[in-house]
């Protein structure tokens, strides 16, 4: 693995997906049902039946655009108002469209939703306006679903490969990528005509609570690769300001999921059990009263469901205690947490970027492309908001179509093999070093600064402080060492996750306004500044190797959003009654 020429493969394809686990799949099966000989492969640095963010599958659909509960126009009016107006809204209207063709057709492959006894979908309501939660009590299977699909359509795959950095041709559009062997330090360099990235969330960014590196809200394997890859290869990333922070189970890396048991009468409560807002829906506004509640003397904040029937609990342990993370049940069998008895202490997650959840993502227009010709970018990591696991099906889905017509339409690009040389000797770097720091001391003082300093409430003294430690670091990465392959693998993420402060620090403080709640909560800017600041922010790598930013206008809405409904998400307070006179 240290020897001066590593050894390389050298391949080539039609269309190349970075990331296995739910939008990269998708991009590939849709790409191959347009065009059956086209030439697909999807590279992923774990194994694609068990990797990314459903592993174990998904308890439920927490945006899906049913007829006869909501219409793609309604979404796209609930997704701007709870994103405070900056969003695309073609693009959101692209998902909301696409949704109920894309619930048809994981059903029809096997993917079970949860049916009333007339057979229709059981919709239920927990977003503040409109009603988008289809539960999913037995939605173990969507991974084995998603591998049958690949292999009945005969969808090249290589596990074990980390992709590092994109390949672009001559003229600028993408050319394929680098990946590395996480088990023998191999390379595979694929050349392509067009690239999906599917890599998931930033949900390594900053320390969980409890201590643990890798227990994260998020698949702590979605370190932030794509962001990284893309910055690199010089697209724009959009309002990467605007964090993930979710509610969680205290001292445990999973959702408490009001937005589960919500509809069947859970709700977040004080710690005098009284109910303090109004919808359980994350938003950036709903963990603004979140974090206010858990500073005064009302904290710690409780998931509730003492209250409810027996049967009624029953049924929200099945949906939570066998999908998505199915330690959740144990956790509580040995924490003696009985939700007949006692209600869930909850708190708050490690920052990071995810549009699934938030709105941080890689820039992407409806049809899922970014700003470099040939690249793709779909699922956590793309600019959609509240894009959740649907959102990665459904624009997985349109990337891939869009893919294999653009495929058509050009040549197999050239790249560069001076920067493959030198991308080779950066990789392998850390493994020619017989001393050194080892990725995880590295990792942990990089997360731990991103602790200290870029949480919000964001303090713009401390987000400068951390620029500089974040140099530091990155000085240090000449002593960074790898003793074999898997280390090799933490030595990478870590160089991604260094990326990511970068780029969370830099896009804070060039919004100087407040703004999505808690998730862009600045101390030194504390209001919302519509006349400068009612555009998107854009995060590029210019000609020169440096971080620049500029701001995008917003495209004229397709659904018109009028000034009193805006402020709808600011509203979640439950109000205190008035004592009568």
């Amino acid at each position: 693995m240290s020897g001066s020429d590593p050894k390389t493969e050298i391949i080539e394809t039609d269309l190349l997906v970075i990331g296995g686990g739910t939008g990269g799949p998708m991009a590939a099966i849709k790409a191959k049902e347009a065009n059956p000989k086209l030439r697909v492969l999807v590279m992923e640095k774990a194994n694609v039946k068990r990797s990314g963010a459903i592993s174990m599958g998904m308890d439920g659909l927490n945006n899906a655009v049913v007829p006869g509960y909501a219409t793609p126009e309604q979404y796209v009016k609930e997704i701007t108002v709870a994103n405070d107006g900056i969003v695309h809204q073609k693009a959101v209207m692209a998902y909301a469209t696409g949704s109920f063709p894309m619930i048809q057709y994981l059903d029809k492959l096997g993917v079970k939703f949860e049916k009333d006894g007339s057979g229709e979908y059981n919709m239920r309501k927990v977003h503040h306006m409109g009603t988008y939660v289809l539960p999913m009590p037995e939605g173990h299977n969507v991974k084995k679903v998603l591998y049958r699909q690949l292999r009945r359509l005969q969808v090249a795959v290589t596990n074990r490969y980390m992709a590092t950095r994109l390949l672009k041709g001559p003229d600028g559009a993408i050319a394929g990528a680098v990946g590395v062997n996480t088990r023998t330090g191999e390379f595979l360099v694929v050349r392509a005509k067009a690239v999906v990235l599917a890599c998931g969330a930033a949900g390594r960014l900053g320390l969980p609570a409890s201590g643990y590196m890798f227990g994260t809200y998020e698949n702590a394997a979605n370190c932030g690769d794509g962001y990284a890859m893309a910055y690199h290869a010089g697209a724009e990333l959009a309002n990467l300001e605007c964090y993930q922070i979710n509610p969680l189970i205290k001292d445990y890396n999973g959702p408490s999921c009001a937005y589960v048991t919500g509809p069947f009468g859970g709700f977040t409560a004080n710690n005098k059990g009284d109910r303090f807002i109004e919808c359980d829906y994350w938003s950036g506004q709903m963990m603004l009263e979140f974090w206010r509640e858990l500073q005064s003397g009302n904290g710690p904040v409780y998931l509730k469901m003492d209250h409810l029937a027996e049967e009624t609990i029953s049924e929200i342990e099945t949906i939570l205690h066998t999908n998505e993370r199915p330690s959740r049940g144990r956790f509580h069998e040995r924490r003696g947490n009985d939700y007949r008895k006692r209600p869930v202490e909850m708190h708050i997650s490690e920052i990071g970027f995810c549009s699934g959840h938030s709105a941080s993502g890689v820039w992407v227009d409806e049809t899922a492309r970014t700003t470099i010709p040939g690249l793709y970018a779909v699922g956590d990591m793309a600019s959609v908001p509240h894009n959740y696991m649907l959102g990665a099906f459904v624009n997985g889905g349109i990337a891939g179509a869009d893919a294999a017509e653009y495929c058509a339409g050009v040549d197999l690009p050239a790249y560069d093999e001076g920067f493959l040389k030198a991308e080779q000797e950066r990789v392998l770097a850390p493994t020619r070093r017989g001393d050194g720091l080892t990725p995880f001391e590295m990792e942990f003082k990089t997360r731990r600064l991103v602790n200290d300093y870029l949480e919000p409430p964001k303090v713009t003294a401390k987000m400068e402080i951390a620029q500089r430690r974040f140099a530091e670091i990155r000085d240090d990465l000449s002593e960074l060492c790898a003793r074999d392959p898997h280390e090799l693998l933490r030595a990478l993420e870590m160089q991604t996750i260094l990326d990511c402060a970068d780029m969370a620090a830099a896009a804070s403080l060039y919004r100087t306004e407040s703004r999505w709640g808690f998730y862009h909560l600045r101390v030194d800017h504390p209001e919302t500044d519509n006349e400068n600041w009612y555009c998107h922010t854009m995060l590029y790598k210019d000609e020169q190797g440096r971080m620049s930013h500029r701001k995008r206008e917003i495209d004229p809405y397709v659904v018109p959003v009028e000034e009193e409904e805006m402020a709808a998400y600011h509203q979640l307070r439950v109000k205190t009654p008035v004592a009568a006179e």
